[in-house]
């Protein structure tokens, strides 16, 4: 069952609908990621592969997207399940406002974009990993956060009205922007809460995995993972 897939004592979430939702750990990803990001990307199946990147965009060129992220200047954020797998990732790409043309004051602007593996849908981490980049803008003195996508991509659709989003469509794309509020104690403090469960809940998932390929090993032992 996909409610497996996040197991967690630490902490459960209710969902807008008023559900009992497992823990979604928004972990922030680095280089050393690099090589789970592109194994998630090529497990997406073509027709989502298409509505992540805008184009049917072949693996050379998946690769070459993963490998150019640049850590030291964007974000990325990822989602593991309970067998260490990345499941889901937000880049959060900064850019100086002229690129957007932005009505917006400050320096830079921001703009977001993710995929999540079909078996890991249902559970709002698309959502979750929305918010998780919004309050990042917000608490790094970023005001505008924009999304771009297919119109057809009902899930950034969702996530985009569900922030409460201004969508422009045109020529079957779309283009959201969301305008954020200034950051407060409480939001830098939850960001810091956010990243501190998420990096013991890799931790927990990292160690359990190496625990389980350590007994694969050993005569007569078989994990159950």
């Amino acid at each position: 069952m996909k409610l497996n897939l996040f197991r967690n004592p630490l902490r459960r979430w209710m969902s807008g609908d008023g559900r009992d939702r497992p823990t979604v750990p928004v972990k922030e990803l680095a280089e050393r990621d690099r090589r789970r990001m592109l194994r998630h990307f090529m497990a997406l199946e073509k027709p989502d592969r298409l509505l992540r990147f805008g184009v049917h965009t072949p693996d050379d060129q998946v690769a070459n997207y993963v490998m150019g992220i640049d850590f030291s200047r964007d974000m990325v954020f990822g989602v593991y399940n309970r067998v260490f797998k990345l499941v889901a990732v937000g880049h959060l790409a900064f850019a100086p406002r002229e690129e957007k043309n932005s009505s917006s004051e400050k320096e830079r602007v921001a703009e977001f974009g993710v995929s999540v593996l079909k078996a890991a849908r249902g559970l709002g981490i698309g959502s979750k990993l929305f918010e998780r980049a919004a309050i990042h803008c917000r608490n790094n003195d970023v005001d505008t956060l924009y999304m771009h996508c297919l119109s057809s991509n009902k899930t950034m659709m969702h996530i985009a009205k569900k922030a409460g989003m201004e969508i422009h469509r045109d020529y079957g794309e779309a283009d959201a922007y969301l305008k954020l509020p200034a950051p407060s104690p409480g939001t830098v403090l939850q960001e810091a809460l956010d990243e501190q469960l998420a990096t013991l809940d890799y931790a927990l998932k990292a160690n359990t995995r190496a625990a389980a390929k350590l007994l694969d090993k050993l005569p007569g032992m078989k994990s159950n993972d």
